[in-house]
């Protein structure tokens, strides 16, 4: 008997874990073998955690941390570093990751940005990832938070993909008490303008959303619906919190496996066959568990730097990735930041595609910057 059609109140039951969980599982099997077969796919990446700085204050985060306290901008030296150490150990993306708009809010960040002469944090993302494509052989990803149609074309000719995680599309998790009140960069009205925005400038996008940080599965199913609406993802994580020992959220209980995964086997449902779905490897130990939610893709995994968002939580060795992928059944397969599918004049600029193409084999998959030279 067929799986119902996907809908709001029916995913929200089987996130509870109420009704066929086992057929919502099947059928996110189903569908990934379809749309995707039995390759599952990764990013070698650097993270480049381009400024630590961050005018938000979520209760969860310990990316972001004052001046004076690791708060901080990399110098392009520093960035130029981590590029040319990824490309020496073969990876192919540099994930720019950095906190909203330092400069609304710490006079530290104003101050390093008009000592190089720029008026935003957003000036200096675009200076730094035209550096890291025009001098190593990696492709910049930018991760800089929430970006107008502007910040995305200015963007879009020296990063191959750019990304926003969407975390929840309820507004109620801006609220005074919860984990997102004092961040105006988490409305989620504003988020999923930049989704949007990128669709409408081709670039090809990842967002997702985040679990455990108070949200209903009501608000889950909501948030993955909203992403579905939108004209055009190329990648959906499901991320599950990690309660960090020094943030105000530091005793709250963190999503169990099976929850993780029956948000996965949903965010597949809901999504269809052709959809990107990953979990990071990093934030579970029996990683492999989510194959039988039906994801098709590991994300960025580096095996040099940390990671930054989850510092506790060390990537696994990539031949552990490897082994553990093949004894559920599939093959694991390199790409780049962009999936084969956007590797397209129509997503990719002009000016970045024909060192897209000469980076992956006739499968759209990646190949270390040492073994194309």
């Amino acid at each position: 008997m067929p799986f119902p059609s996907p809908d709001p109140e029916h995913a929200a039951a089987l996130l509870r874990g109420r009704g066929d969980v086992d057929g919502l599982l099947a059928e996110a099997r189903r569908l990934r073998d379809e749309g995707k077969g039995r390759t599952v796919t990764y990013s070698r990446k650097v993270f480049v955690p381009l400024t630590t700085l961050c005018r938000d204050r979520c209760t969860y985060c310990t990316f972001a941390k004052p001046p004076g306290a690791g708060g901080a901008y990399l110098e392009p030296g520093d960035v130029l570093a981590i590029a040319a150490a990824g490309e020496a150990a073969g990876c192919t993306e540099a994930l720019f990751t950095l906190g909203d708009r330092p400069e609304d809010r710490w006079p530290a960040a104003r101050e390093f940005l008009e000592a190089k002469g720029l008026a935003s944090t957003m000036d200096y993302v675009a200076e730094t990832t035209a550096m890291v494509a025009e001098e190593t052989s990696l492709f910049p990803h930018a991760n800089p938070g929430v970006m107008t149609g502007a910040d995305l074309a200015r963007l879009r000719p020296s990063n191959l993909s750019m990304g926003l995680m969407l975390e929840n599309v309820s507004p109620r998790l801006t609220e005074p008490g919860m984990p997102h009140h004092g961040s105006p960069d988490k409305e989620p009205e504003v988020r999923l303008a930049t989704i949007a925005a990128a669709a409408e400038h081709r670039v090809p996008f990842t967002t997702g959303v985040l679990i455990g940080i108070g949200e209903t599965p009501e608000e889950v199913a909501d948030s993955l619906f909203a992403i579905a609406a939108m004209p055009a993802v190329q990648e959906v994580i499901v991320q599950n919190f990690r309660a960090k020992a020094d943030t105000r959220m530091r005793r709250e209980p963190e999503p169990t496996v099976q929850y993780t995964a029956r948000v996965a086997a949903a965010a597949r449902w809901i999504l269809g066959p052709d959809a990107n779905v990953q979990v990071p490897p990093n934030l579970t130990e029996r990683y492999e568990a989510y194959l039988d939610a039906g994801i098709n893709d590991w994300g960025g995994v580096s095996p040099l730097t940390i990671d930054w968002v989850n510092p506790e939580a060390p990537w696994p060795h990539l031949e552990e990735l490897e082994a553990r992928t093949a004894a559920a059944g599939f093959t694991l397969a390199p790409r780049l930041p962009a999936y084969p599918e956007y590797l397209t004049p129509e997503w990719v600029d002009e000016g970045l595609l024909p060192k897209a193409r000469a980076a992956v084999d006739a499968r759209g998959h990646a190949v270390a910057p040492r073994e194309a030279a």
